[in-house]
């Protein structure tokens, strides 16, 4: 298409895609009001300091905005289909066939990593968190956490978890793309290792032990999971370019055919006229030029009509 109509393309998809972050957002502000989802966040402090604890709000507004934080979070989340859906049309025309077919399960496994990300950072990184924060420096604070400090660190925790679970997705994707290899992964995987270290210790602080073991592990597992795949998507391209058969080389017709002496003249192909060679030009019906005499003398000498 032109690049105008590139242009309108791309305006109406992001037209579409705030549409549907404002639905969503509709139907969050229902699941967070009916559903309760701020009491399901606030259910680990309730098991950290009893049922009776109630989180703080300094501002008036606090929780009027706390709610609606929550609720545009979820509802982003509930619209994030949508939007990859337009996304992947408006890029879609650009990518080959085998491309499409590697891409497409790559995002039903982005929503499948998401949800278990968010899961393992509710059940297991959240409360291990707030335990290590919670007797960190106690003989000389009392905790007294406000609500909008509490729910924005709980919604971040997830979403970042969330996201870190999209490790074997971009690879995936990347290697349908030809862009990464598994021996650029296998002889990155100390790197990986020590960056994996840093992200673990960053979003849930902790003991080294729960650190190690429940932070470490999973995204070790996921990088590892990320080469399999990796490996899979090239071992796929290799089939398919051993698939395609090689070019033959012409047929000898052809060749004399294309041969500029010969004029498609089989008999004389491979036969190149000499150097010296009369060029014959005009109508091909006139008779052939006299050769000229290699001695000037003998044209002197030649008998004329």
């Amino acid at each position: 298409m032109p690049f105008l109509d590139h242009l309108e393309e791309l305006r109406w998809r992001l037209l579409w895609s705030l549409l549907a972050v404002v639905v969503g957002f509709g139907a969050g502000l229902a699941v967070v009001h009916y559903l309760n989802v701020t009491a399901f966040l606030l259910s680990p402090v309730h098991e950290l300091f009893g049922e009776d604890r109630r989180l703080i709000y300094l501002a008036p507004t606090d929780a009027f905005f706390v709610f609606l934080k929550v609720s545009l979070t979820l509802g982003v989340v509930l619209a994030s289909p949508i939007v990859v859906y337009h996304v992947w049309s408006f890029l879609s025309p650009a990518l080959e066939k085998h491309e499409k077919r590697a891409i497409v399960p790559a995002l039903y496994l982005g929503l499948v990593l998401f949800a278990a990300g968010v899961a393992m950072a509710y059940f297991v990184a959240l409360p291990i968190t707030l335990r290590f924060l919670m007797g960190f420096m106690s003989e000389l604070m009392e905790p007294s956490w406000t609500g909008p400090a509490y729910i924005g660190f709980v919604v971040n925790l997830l979403l970042a978890f969330g996201v870190v679970f999209q490790l074997p997705v971009v690879i995936m994707i990347l290697s349908a793309l030809g862009l990464v290899t598994p021996s650029f992964l296998r002889e990155k995987r100390r790197y990986a290792i020590v960056a994996i270290t840093v992200l673990a210790c960053a979003l849930s602080p902790g003991d080294v032990i729960s650190v190690s073991l429940l932070m470490m592990v999973p995204l070790a597992l996921l990088y590892e999971f990320s080469i399999v795949l990796s490996t899979v998507m090239w071992r796929r391209r290799k089939e398919r370019t051993e698939g395609v058969p090689e070019a033959s080389p012409p047929p000898e017709d052809a060749v004399a055919a294309s041969d500029p002496y010969t004029h498609g003249d089989p008999a004389c192909a491979g036969d190149p006229a000499p150097a010296d060679a009369p060029v014959r030009t005009g109508d091909p019906d006139d008779p052939p030029p006299d050769p000229e005499p290699a001695n000037p003398d003998d044209a002197r000498d030649a008998p004329t009509d």
